[in-house]
């Protein structure tokens, strides 16, 4: 259920944990002490943040030991809020620099609502990585911040910085009994991935074709019998960045706002994202993003069956179940029915706990656009390992590769069906329809054996 603020939830000291954004700290309450709701707690940080961001040229400034930032606010959590006493409050709040870092910062607050002043500032994580925990002193009760050595995220699927690999890519034709077309995505350099195709053992009839709209390049190959069986491979060296949020002009909206045929917009998905959003619809961008991606990760589960893998909004919106390519789709139909410009990219992740071997599958994000930036998500894994939920809202980490870009790929030449949904796997046509092939994906990283 999406986390509405419930003014009936308050923390209370020694009985009840007060998280510090994931279940940290904890405080005790007497049974007596007036109760103040968590909606007036929210608006007096809000308030305050408004108020310095004005006094500050448009920024908010956070400084503690370790930090002097300019940042703007993303939201607040409102699960954490908490009352920890007479005039006295806590609250965890995500903000971001102007590189597009976010970081996670800890208030504690003491006044009345509308009139509170934040008595410390202290970021705790970056991306979603903590610098510190809480810890009880046995002896007086009291909490005090405990320093975390730098965590590593690497059991969880990220690696961050960079990452170094060959990808394997395969595919076996079926018996083919006429004649019959394919269209294979190629992978491409961009400021995130330098790419070199190492080796391709592809049908002498293949040539290179390129969609208009998304800047695909994609192998067009024409077959006949005689290609019966045969196997198809590409080797890829990849020399991969971890994507954060990055300057960019303001898209195409008549790519990035457009229905597509299975990502529609309007309709429910814009009630949909309007009842969430609430009186956030006249925020800015960011923080409108950030509620339709929390209520994606807070709605939906990640299961694989029923008719999911097509990017289906509707379908995601009915069973609220899919795979990466539900969790996005229904995101992007949700972010351009309120006007936030959105797209799709899909390629493979790489994992991170071994060094060679398959991969299991195709893999699919999304990106929007605000600030001037393309802001990459990824909701499925961010609903998968809530601990990173943060980290996905801007950050893609360094192990995969994008294959292809865009939904609903129209090619020259092109399908007698139309334009492809998107394309990860090989696109085989047979008498006009579409016939799946039996494809495999595997890496090996550099310098391992």
């Amino acid at each position: 259920m999406k986390r509405k603020i419930i003014s009936s939830i308050i923390i209370l000291f020694g009985s009840i944990l007060l998280f510090s954004c994931k279940g940290e700290v904890q405080q005790e309450l007497s049974e007596t002490t007036e109760r103040v709701s968590i909606d007036e707690i929210e608006e007096g940080i809000k308030a305050f943040i408004a108020d310095q961001t004005e006094k500050n040229g448009g920024v908010f400034p956070v400084k503690d030991k370790n930090h002097d930032l300019k940042m703007k606010l993303v939201r607040v959590h409102t699960e954490y809020l908490s009352n920890l006493g007479p005039q006295s409050h806590f609250a965890c709040v995500d903000l971001v620099d102007e590189s597009g870092d976010v970081y996670d910062v800890d208030f504690f607050m003491e006044g009345e609502p509308g009139g509170m002043d934040v008595t410390s500032t202290t970021v705790h994580k970056l991306n979603g990585k903590p610098f510190y925990s809480w810890k009880q002193n046995k002896e007086d009760k009291t909490w005090f911040r405990l320093a975390l050595e730098q965590s590593n995220n690497n059991l969880l699927g990220v690696v961050e910085g960079q990452d170094e690999f060959e990808f394997y890519y395969t595919a076996q034709l079926p018996q083919l009994e006429g004649p019959a077309r394919m269209w294979i995505p190629i992978a491409e350099s961009d400021e995130f991935q330098e790419i070199q195709l190492l080796e391709s053992s592809v049908p002498k009839s293949a040539k290179r074709i390129k969609d208009a709209n998304y800047g695909n390049t994609l192998f067009f190959i024409e077959l006949g019998t005689e290609n019966s069986g045969e196997e198809i491979s590409l080797t890829y060296s990849v020399k991969r960045k971890e994507k954060g949020p990055y300057n960019a002009p303001l898209p195409d909206k008549s790519l990035y706002l457009a229905s597509t045929k299975l990502m529609p917009t309007g309709g429910r998905f814009e009630e949909i994202a309007k009842e969430e959003l609430g009186d956030k619809i006249n925020e800015p961008h960011l923080i409108q993003a950030r509620v339709l991606y929390d209520y994606i990760i807070d709605n939906m589960r990640y299961m694989k069956f029923g008719d999911y893998g097509k990017g289906d909004s509707n379908y995601a919106c009915d069973s609220k179940t899919g795979n990466c390519t539900e969790f996005h789709s229904f995101f992007i139909s949700l972010a351009r029915s309120v006007g936030i410009p959105a797209r799709f990219a899909i390629g493979a992740s790489i994992p991170s706990d071994r060094n060679e071997g398959g991969i299991d599958g195709y893999h699919c994000w999304a990106e929007f656009y605000a600030d001037g930036k393309w802001w990459p998500v990824d909701i499925s894994e961010g609903n998968k390992y809530t601990a990173l939920a943060t980290y996905y809202f801007g950050r893609h980490p360094a192990n995969r590769i994008e294959l292809s870009r865009g939904r609903d790929l129209m090619l020259t030449p092109g399908p007698q069906a139309g334009a492809i949904n998107f394309l990860a796997y090989p696109y085989l046509e047979i008498d006009g329809k579409e016939v799946k092939v039996n494809s495999h994906f595997s890496f090996q990283r550099k310098g391992e054996s």
